[in-house]
């Protein structure tokens, strides 16, 4: 209960903790929208120099290439040589703003772009690697020129993703605004793709059907968009469009087309002058940018200024929230004190319940008293005072203990009961092991064979450890194992035996010891005890080392050390063996790699043999069992006492 509630300090800081989790929560939740709001109305503010830093020289390169196109479909349509040299000079302008194009993308401040707009930028820098290869190919004529076309136009066309993908911050109308600028960027490619087809049949002396298929797709598809997108302008961009329909400009290049339209492809290429219709479209293209470039700063501009707008109302209603955050957190804090005096005051009622009556409540359970769990078990004062949430609780915690003390009379039943079926079984299977002994010994007796012998002795070992975790069970359970000697058998015999019923028993050394007698009714106890030391020791020592035995009288008594070379045991691992050394009746089944500790404490309360644990002087342990005065008895003389392998009195079940 300590650990639920803790000190009153405790309590309140906890309380108050939780009580402002939640405020904090709806803090870091306010927090995040507005840098969310915010962070793309601060994109929308940064959106012209966004453009003007990424998006004006991928235009540049998009236009050069575009110049490039017509120059090689010149090239390719004809054999003039002028035209070859018009086209290297074209193709040093187009790698300058290539080269412009590249460096911008790679060194430009990137962290104001989304993984959309890098990954639109990075397409098109990877796309323009792709030139070159193409430039081979046209100068080493290894194409068409209509085909020199298709490819050069494919080339520009990842610069409108770009275009697309740096406007994609803005949102609602403007969002609309902005695709329609970048869908009327594509009116300047449909006039420069009809230049580049015009030069290459000018050059080729006229047009094959698909070829001028595709110069008047190019030409329907400029007229088209035109027609579509103009009206979808707002009115100051759309007014810049109207009054360049209505120019001369316009004409010009719409009667150009008309001719081409009207030529059919066999006089595609004298359609229209070429002086003329060079002039028009260059100057056509260069309008046509300049149309596009001030209807996108004039969605930049509206976009500012939408961002601006929301900005404000994002700080007022920031401001709003921030004022409600902060009368949530009063009001949380004050609640959270009100409900810690509460909780303090169940806490004291349940803390004399838990550091006085149920410890005296378990140690007499565990003593085998019949205890009554409702008068054990008094409800605490606070829990009927009121029918609110922490009166629940006390209720509910009165339950809960009534039904914890009714649990654990239940599980001492249990538990005696465990203690009794094991206690059966160990009987029935010491039974069985004593038997296999003397069928073993009958075996032994009737054969001379060396290695039929040998496997009758590890058989014989392996029978004898088992009797001893048989008897383990037995001692756990609280009675008394069902071997017993007639007469008083001598130390050595008694650690002779004990060493033999461990696995490693080759490893112990035994040294000469005096002639002292045990008690016949103690011989059995102090072998079992000894052997569980001794197999401790082999156990947590490594395997190539010895354990060895000193053994002596001191005082009344006799002891015997047992010294192993291990890694020795630390000060709370000491500490926990001696606990369990000097209470053995503490049983915890839970602690089961202690189970030898439990057995030996238990063999030496029963005798009042003192065992303690030392540091070996061999840097390991040193088990200490000092035998008292009345554990020792006379021996009869030599040649008559009983070693005492086997026992006089066999177990019975």
């Amino acid at each position: 209960m300590r650990r639920i509630f803790g000190r009153p300090a405790t309590v309140r800081s906890r309380i108050v903790a939780l009580a402002l989790a939640p405020a904090l929560a709806l803090l870091a939740l306010w927090s995040f929208v507005m840098v969310s709001v915010t962070g793309e109305l601060r994109a929308l503010i940064r959106l012209e120099s966004v453009y003007e830093e990424f998006g004006t020289p991928v235009d540049t390169a998009v236009g050069q290439i575009q110049i490039e196109r017509r120059l090689a479909a010149a090239f390719l349509g004809g054999t003039e040589r002028a035209a070859g040299p018009a086209l290297m000079e074209q193709q040093r302008r187009t790698d300058r703003a290539l080269t412009a194009m590249r460096d911008a993308i790679r060194d430009g401040d990137r962290d104001r772009l989304s993984e959309r707009q890098r990954q639109s930028l990075d397409a098109m820098a990877a796309r323009s690697v792709d030139l070159e290869r193409l430039r081979q190919r046209v100068l080493s004529r290894e194409l068409t020129w209509d085909r020199a076309v298709e490819e050069y136009s494919a080339l520009v066309e990842p610069g409108f993703d770009v275009q697309s993908s740096l406007t994609a911050l803005q949102a609602g109308q403007l969002a609309r605004e902005a695709q329609v600028v970048i869908e009327l960027v594509r009116v300047r490619e449909f006039v420069s793709r009809e230049d580049a087809l015009v030069a290459g049949a000018r050059a080729a002396g006229g047009l094959t059907d698909r070829q001028y298929d595709t110069l008047t797709a190019t030409i329907e598809d400029r007229r088209v968009f035109e027609r579509t997108y103009v009206p979808d302008l707002p009115a100051d961009s759309r007014s810049l469009f109207e009054e360049f329909q209505r120019g001369e400009l316009y004409a010009a290049l719409t009667r150009g087309e008309n001719a081409l339209l009207r030529a059919g492809p066999d006089r595609a290429g004298e359609a229209v002058a070429a002086a003329s219709w060079r002039t028009t479209t260059d100057r056509a293209v260069k309008r046509y940018m300049e149309l596009c470039t001030e209807s996108a700063r004039n969605s930049a501009e509206r976009g500012r200024q939408f961002a601006h707008r929301e900005l404000a109302k994002a700080a007022v209603v920031g401001a709003l929230g921030l004022a409600v955050m902060g009368l949530s957190l009063w009001w949380a804090v004050r609640g959270a004190r009100r409900i810690s005096r509460r909780l303090e005051r169940l806490r004291d009622a349940a803390d004399l319940l838990t550091t006085r009556q149920l410890p005296d409540v378990m140690a007499r359970l565990s003593a085998g008293e019949e205890v009554d769990a409702a008068a054990e078990a008094p409800p605490l004062d606070d829990s009927e005072e009121r029918p609110d949430e922490i009166g629940q609780v006390g209720r509910s915690f009165n339950a809960a203990r009534l039904a914890a003390v009714e649990a654990a009379v239940h599980q001492a039943t249990l538990r005696r009961g465990l203690f009794a079926a094991l206690l059966t079984i160990a009987r029935r299977n010491q039974t069985l092991v004593h038997r296999q002994l003397k069928l073993v010994d009958t075996l032994e007796r009737r054969t001379d064979d060396p290695d039929v012998l040998e496997q009758l002795f590890r058989i014989d070992h392996l029978t004898t450890r088992m009797r001893r975790h048989a008897e383990n069970l037995i001692i756990l359970s609280g009675a008394a194992p069902g071997r017993r000697w007639r007469r008083p058998v001598p130390v050595a015999d008694v650690v002779a035996s004990a060493v033999g019923e461990i696995e490693h028993y080759t490893r112990v050394e035994v040294p000469p010891m005096d002639r002292v007698g045990i008690a016949a009714d103690a011989v059995a106890d102090v072998i079992h005890l000894l052997a569980e030391l001794l197999e401790n020791a082999t156990a947590f020592s490594p395997p190539h080392t010895r354990v060895t035995l000193r053994t002596g009288p001191e005082g009344d008594g006799f002891v015997l050390r047992i010294d192993d070379r291990g890694l020795g045991l630390g000060r709370g691992r000491a500490h926990e063996a001696h606990r369990i050394l000097e209470s053995p009746d503490d049983f915890d089944p839970a602690r089961h790699d202690r189970l030898g500790l439990y057995v030996v404490g238990k063999l030496a309360a029963r005798h009042a043999i003192r065992v303690s644990l030392e540091e070996s002087p061999y840097g390991g342990t040193t088990a200490v069992v000092r035998l008292p005065a009345g554990l020792l008895a006379e021996l009869e003389p030599a040649g008559t006492e009983e070693t005492g392998r086997t026992p006089d009195v066999p177990a019975q079940p």
